[in-house]
Formats: C-alpha cells, sequence, structure tokens
C-alpha cells in the first residue's frame, strides 16, 4: 500500500513525540556519555579533557576485568538457562489442554513482578541460617550440604544466575508460545501423516519455523543480561569480594560512590561497544540457515 502526501504527514506527526522522548532519554545520554568518557569529572568541579586517559585506566583496571567476566557468565547463564527452558515449557504448553491461561500467567508472572521484591525473597531463599534450600537439606539429612550461598565466592554467582533465569523464563515463555501458534496446524497433520515422531516433527518442523524468533529471543536475553544491575545490587551489591560484580553495578559504584564521572562514563561506552560487537557476533553465527 502507497501512502499519501496527508498519510505520510499524519504518520510523521504521530511518531513525533515518541520520537522525541527517545531522543531526550535514550539517545541524548548516549552522546553525553560518549563525551564525559573523554572528561575527567567529579560531578561538582570544572570538567578537563583528558583524551583517552578514562580507557587507558579502564584496560588496566583488574577489577573492571573482573566485572566483565562475571558479565559473561551471567549471559552464558540466562541464554543456555532462560532460552532452553522457555522453549521446553512452551513446547509443553502448545496443547489443547485445560488451563491453559493460568499456566501461561504463572509463568509470566516474575517478570511483572518487582526485582526489588524478587531480589529480597530470593535472598530470603539463599539465608544461610533459616533459608529454605538450607532448611530442606538439614530435613533431608544433608546438612554438609547447607551453603553460605550468596557469602560463599564460589557459589554466590551461582546463587544470582538462578534467581535471573528463573526471572525471566516467563518473558521467553510468551514469545515462544505466540510464535508456536502462529504455525500452520496443516504442516503438523501433514508431518504426522507422513509418519513422522513427534520428536521428528518438533525438530525438523517446529524448531526451524521458529528460528528466526529463538534468535530475536537469545540477543534480547544477552542485551538483558549485559545490563543487569538492580537485582544484583540488592541481593549481594557486587560481594562478596568482588564476585558478584557485573560491569553495569561496577560502573554505577565508579560513577557515583566514587564520584569518578568520566571514568563511569568511560565504562558505560565499553558496555555499549561491548554489546554490539557480541549481539552482531551471535547474530551472525545463528543467522545461518537452520539445518
Amino acid at each position: 500500500m502507497q501512502l499519501t502526501g496527508k498519510s505520510k504527514a499524519a504518520l510523521i506527526i504521530g511518531l513525533l513525540p515518541a520520537f522525541l522522548i527517545y531522543t531526550v532519554f535514550a539517545i541524548y545520554p548516549i552522546i553525553q556519555s560518549f563525551y564525559y568518557s573523554f572528561m575527567e569529572w567529579d560531578g561538582f568541579s570544572e570538567m578537563e579533557f583528558i583524551g583517552l586517559q578514562n580507557f587507558e585506566n579502564l584496560f588496566q583496571d583488574s577489577l573492571f576485568w573482573n566485572s566483565v567476566g562475571n558479565n559473561i557468565f551471567v549471559v552464558i547463564a540466562s541464554v543456555f538457562g532462560q532460552i532452553p527452558i522457555a522453549l521446553f515449557i512452551a513446547l509443553l504448553l502448545n496443547r489443547k489442554i485445560k488451563g491453559l491461561k493460568i499456566f501461561r500467567t504463572i509463568g509470566f508472572l516474575p517478570v511483572v513482578l518487582s526485582t526489588v521484591v524478587i531480589s529480597l525473597t530470593w535472598s530470603l531463599i539463599y539465608n544461610t541460617k533459616d533459608g529454605m534450600i538450607n532448611e530442606i537439606l538439614r530435613a533431608v539429612g544433608l546438612d554438609f550440604l547447607a551453603q553460605n550461598w550468596l557469602g560463599d565466592t564460589k557459589w554466590s554467582m551461582v546463587a544470582v544466575c538462578i534467581t535471573v533465569i528463573w526471572q525471566f523464563v516467563g518473558l521467553y515463555l510468551i514469545i515462544f508460545l505466540a510464535a508456536l501458534q502462529n504455525i500452520p496446524e496443516e504442516v503438523k497433520e501433514a508431518a504426522k501423516i507422513d509418519g513422522a515422531s513427534e520428536w521428528m516433527t518438533t525438530w525438523k518442523i517446529t524448531i526451524p519455523m521458529i528460528w528466526d524468533t529463538i534468535i530475536v529471543a537469545i540477543i534480547l536475553c544477552i542485551s538483558g543480561s549485559l545490563r543487569t544491575f538492580d537485582l544484583i545490587y540488592v541481593m549481594t551489591h557486587g560481594g562478596p569480594s568482588h564476585s558478584t560484580d557485573v560491569m553495569a553495578l561496577y560502573m554505577f559504584n565508579e560513577t557515583f560512590s566514587n564520584l569518578k564521572y568520566g571514568y563511569g562514563s568511560a565504562i558505560s561506552v565499553f558496555i555499549f561497544f561491548f554489546s554490539l560487537l557480541l549481539i552482531g557476533f551471535v547474530k551472525k553465527i545463528l543467522g545461518q540457515k537452520f539445518i
């Protein structure tokens, strides 16, 4: 359908308010961060141009690279946790069963809950003395498995990642269910007539037909994982001993706690380009035709 001159004008006018808001609250702060990254500034005194010094300090900062490693761990755990679990549950629920809407609601509920509430609730579950996990282990005689889940450097990141996975599985569950319900029933019926098993139908027909949706879900998962902040901030504050420190949290602490606005902006610029690079790499690999 070809738009007329009046239709184009109406479309532009309709999009203009949203574009202006997006420019003010998204694009402009990004440009501002690029500018600040070349400055030394504590937020109060005058800025001093120092060129690439912030980036040189950044690449020599062992704590920053520790946060990068932790962030990559969160990304891997999220992609290989959230996506397969959500897809498996979506395949199970993509049937004519009673109470389907109830299951969808239950699955999506963690996504709409406040991250602070989720963080505090899971902190109680992981509590060393009377947390649910340790209480269950003690009740079944496995006291030796009880851990200080959030206070031990060996287990803290694993505990945080389990919470992250639990929180966002429902989001990808809804996305996959929507994609599965758009697959024509005639295709599945033809596969049954040809003698294909349910496993073969799923692997050879269903998955390839929603592969583009899976790629989008993986990209969203990576993007969200790289921006992980509030949940870790409430649960561990990046501790113990920076074992759960991620890039966004490290940037927050350097900017607002240590008043290094220029250095914090340099970290945000790194996160921006690192996200683009990682997402582009994953998209190139997964964008190939599914075999």
